[in-house]
């Protein structure tokens, strides 16, 4: 299996490479993104691609795969609602529609998160951003998989890239192995989110939507 991953300098994208080269059923794992990450593996190649809202020229460079890990966000905290749209709705959609288009029917699994509003009318900014970015890539001819993780639980030395979330998780550490026991159908750990990815990536899901409960089923399947 060959698979692209948007955002793999990111805490939920470091996850998803490292599960990724762990795996042996996967031959190939590329990366893109506007710098490239630490990681050093056989079958790691990395794409350094500064502008994210275009890949005219670089179509050849992103055909031949069977699935993407879509990574890339961005915290909406004191962002208007166009910018935050021009970031997670247009980067996605970017990507999304090219991918396509060279790779008809290819799997795409977009990092959404808990709380995502389908109906993009409710009160939370976010929310509907993220839900008008999920119901777009659902109407592509792509097999589109919305994951939608609560508290995610970074392990294996990973850190989050957002200052504020590093604060968080460093004051936090000693009881998110506790929440992650007592909260299964919240919290969802780095590891078991890029296992999930790979598992509905080489078998499918019954359902688009993923919930946190949906991912923890995958994994132990």
């Amino acid at each position: 299996m060959k698979v692209l991953i948007f955002g793999a300098t990111g805490m939920v994208g470091q996850g998803v490479l490292r599960e990724c080269l762990r795996d042996p059923e996967v031959e190939l794992a590329v990366t893109l993104g506007r710098s490239a990450t630490s990681a050093h593996d056989a079958k790691l190649r990395e794409i350094v691609h500064g502008d994210l809202t275009s890949y005219a020229g670089s179509e050849d460079e992103l055909a031949g795969f069977d699935a993407c890990f879509f990574c890339l966000g961005v915290s909406s905290s004191g962002m208007k609602e166009a910018d935050y749209e021009r970031v997670t709705y247009g980067l996605t959609l970017a990507a999304a529609e090219t991918l396509s288009r060279v790779n008809p029917g290819m799997t795409f699994i977009y990092v959404s998160g808990s709380g995502t509003d389908s109906s993009e009318t409710g009160r939370m900014m976010w929310a509907r951003v993220k839900g008008r970015t999920e119901n777009a890539l659902l109407r592509l001819p792509l097999k589109a998989y919305m994951f939608r993780p609560g508290l995610i639980v970074p392990l294996d030395g990973i850190k989050s890239k957002t200052a504020a979330y590093w604060f968080i998780y460093t004051l936090c550490r000693p009881l998110l192995p506790l929440l992650h026991r007592a909260f299964p159908r919240q919290v969802v750990t780095t590891r078991e989110l890029g296992q999930a990815m790979l598992n509905v990536a080489k078998r499918g899901y019954e359902k688009r939507i993923l919930e946190t409960r949906d991912l923890r089923t995958v994994v132990q399947d």
